[in-house]
């Protein structure tokens, strides 16, 4: 078994998990997330190609045309294609988009072009967050019951910090945040609370069967014996999100890129999060095995 000193090395974390949440809560308040087509609503025009197009060559085209913050697919068939743009919708903006589609001498045609609403209104953005503020408190309940509630307040932090530093992270470098993305972030703490329960339930074991009070000595042997098992799970899941990554597409780009950087959270908060926050809330052999009385057979003579 693997012997290394993850707890040993928990102060160093506590400073990088601290910066990184500052940072992310400090991009969220200046700049904000960049909000996707399904949470704006735009203008969505569709058009005809002769023969069917290139979608990178598309987007190339609107780009260079000065189109921002746009999405393209297939409609139906390959020639037809679906542009959506985040802009207010006007009675040009179909031609305009014709007109920078033919600048490579395509022949193009111009379906209809249309005001498009938001996927996601303020009700339902609003229930979401209800929502997840919910499930979060349900998964506090579940811990605390499993475990102990000093593993139930390690648990909530660490999915806090992976979810703020994502978020963080979407804010920073303006990338769009849609529903693709939210679905990732969801999945992100599912990944995140399993990892975390497996290390919770080896952290468990050995205190119960221990009887030593070194908790840094517990807690090192509890990740070291999971460590093989989490980097396996890790590794075949960044292998998959890679592959999505850099050949997916430009459609699931930004979930592909979301859930690279959850998994990799996920894996870190489990060790220095999820584990090192029990060392910081005093975490004892009582609170897993009560103590005996001394004079518990004399409390029960009659």
């Amino acid at each position: 078994m693997t012997q290394f000193d993850f707890m040993g090395k928990r102060k160093a974390a506590y400073i990088i998990s601290i910066l990184l949440t500052v940072i992310a809560l400090g991009a969220l308040a200046v700049k904000g997330l960049s909000l996707g087509l399904d949470f704006t609503g735009g203008t969505q025009v569709e058009v005809s190609y002769a023969k069917a197009p290139s979608l990178d060559e598309v987007r190339d085209e609107l780009g260079e045309a000065g189109f921002g913050n746009y999405s393209v697919q297939t409609f139906g068939a390959d020639t037809d294609v679906l542009v959506r743009l985040q802009q207010t919708f006007d009675e040009g903006i179909g031609d305009q988009v014709v007109t920078a589609l033919r600048a490579e001498g395509e022949q193009v045609d111009l379906v209809r072009a249309e005001y498009v609403g938001a996927q996601v209104g303020d009700q339902l953005r609003d229930q979401s967050g209800l929502g997840m503020l919910i499930a979060l408190g349900v998964v506090a309940l579940y811990v605390a019951f499993r475990f102990q509630y000093k593993f139930a307040l390690g648990a909530l932090i660490s999915l806090g910090h992976d979810v703020v530093i994502l978020l963080g992270f979407f804010a920073l470098f303006g990338f769009d945040f849609d529903l693709t993305v939210l679905a990732a972030v969801l999945a992100v703490i599912g990944y995140s609370l399993n990892d975390t329960i497996i290390v919770y339930d080896r952290i468990r074991e050995n205190i119960r069967r221990s009887q030593s009070n070194d908790l840094v000595r517990i807690f090192n042997d509890a990740v070291n014996q999971t460590l093989s098992r989490t980097l396996s799970t890790s590794g075949t899941t960044l292998l998959v999100l890679l592959a999505l990554f850099f050949l997916g597409g430009d459609m699931i780009h930004n979930f592909s890129l979301a859930l690279i950087v959850g998994v990799v959270l996920g894996t870190f908060s489990s060790i220095y999060v999820a584990a090192a926050v029990l060392l910081l809330v005093k975490l004892e052999r009582e609170d897993l095995i009560p103590a005996k009385r001394e004079n518990a057979a004399e409390d029960e003579l009659p």
